[in-house]
């Protein structure tokens, strides 16, 4: 039997929208969690959660058995390696949760395992409420053994693990699940804005469409017109639960693997353009769904 005695020490690396609740279910689950990240304002907020926090990724990882990335970019993934791998404890577990591109993926399991540490690349699904409540969505690739040490902090922190495969297919399955999400989004939006413009109103079109065959998770989860779900942040001004400025990463992605491996990949290239256009204007800071804005605002 496990008690909270015998769970292992976690360096979390990355306190950010993310990190800073995954950090603190880990805590509340008994998990001694030291967690560091460049903004001294993160790190206070930490403190103040009760997370013990170090002055340097070295000081946070040199006693850890689990190392938790949960970073921006690949550079940044690469860059915390640089510091971690030299300071981690032999037997540690690096678990990366960040969402790359899938190259860097492998090339950060590549550089772990030549160091002698396990790896998975775990990024996540859910978004800052999936991360407040525990309920993720874990998208996991590397070897069995790794995946099988890393899967009781997984479980504290999300409700669904998949082990996608080896090294870097968590991170395949991420792009290609939020390329799905970013076309269907547009495909809604413009579903709602039509029907606007046909004098059809969204309590209607929600009942039909989240019934029939254009039911999807933007619309029945994540509508992007305030009423229908009340939990979507069309209901809330569309204050983030999923950044413009994370779907049009994600999306760069998505894209650039498409190119990479000679996918024909139409929607998605427009997806990204339409994203890309939209944070560059006015959508810095807002949840992804405020794209129907966008569309509404060009439509005559």
């Amino acid at each position: 039997m496990t008690t909270k005695d015998s769970l292992p020490t976690v360096a979390f690396i990355g306190l950010g929208h993310m990190g800073a609740p995954m950090a603190r279910n880990l805590a509340a689950a008994g998990y001694p969690v030291t967690g560091f990240d460049v903004v001294p304002a993160a790190l206070q907020v930490a403190r103040e959660h009760g997370i013990a926090t170090a002055s340097s990724i070295e000081e946070a990882v040199s006693g850890a058995a689990i190392v938790l990335t949960m970073l921006p970019g690949g550079r940044h993934v690469h860059e915390v390696l640089d510091h971690a791998l030299p300071a981690a404890r032999p037997g540690a577990l690096f678990l990366e949760c960040s969402t790359i591109d899938v190259a860097d993926a492998r090339r950060a399991h590549e550089r772990i395992g030549q160091a002698g540490f396990g790896c998975v690349d775990a990024p996540v699904s859910g978004g800052v409420a999936g991360a407040e409540a525990g309920t993720l969505t874990f998208m996991v690739g590397g070897p069995d053994e790794a995946m099988d040490a890393a899967r009781p902090l997984l479980e504290v922190m999300g409700r669904t693990i998949v082990h996608c495969g080896g090294p870097g297919a968590g991170q395949a399955a991420k792009i290609c699940n939020n390329m799905i999400l970013g076309i269907t989004m547009i495909g809604v939006s413009e579903a709602f804005v039509l029907g606007e413009h046909l004098g059809l109103s969204h309590e209607a079109l929600f009942a039909v469409a989240s019934q029939a065959s254009g039911q999807c998770w933007a619309l029945t989860s994540y509508c992007p017109v305030p009423g229908p779900v009340p939990a979507s942040p069309a209901n809330r001004g569309y204050v983030p639960g999923f950044a413009v400025e994370l779907m049009d990463k994600d999306l760069g992605l998505a894209t650039a693997a498409l190119r990479a491996h000679g996918v024909d990949g139409a929607l998605a290239e427009q997806a990204a353009a339409l994203y890309h256009r939209y944070l560059g204007e006015d959508g810095k800071g807002r949840d992804f769904s405020a794209i129907i804005e966008d569309i509404r605002r060009r439509s005559s």
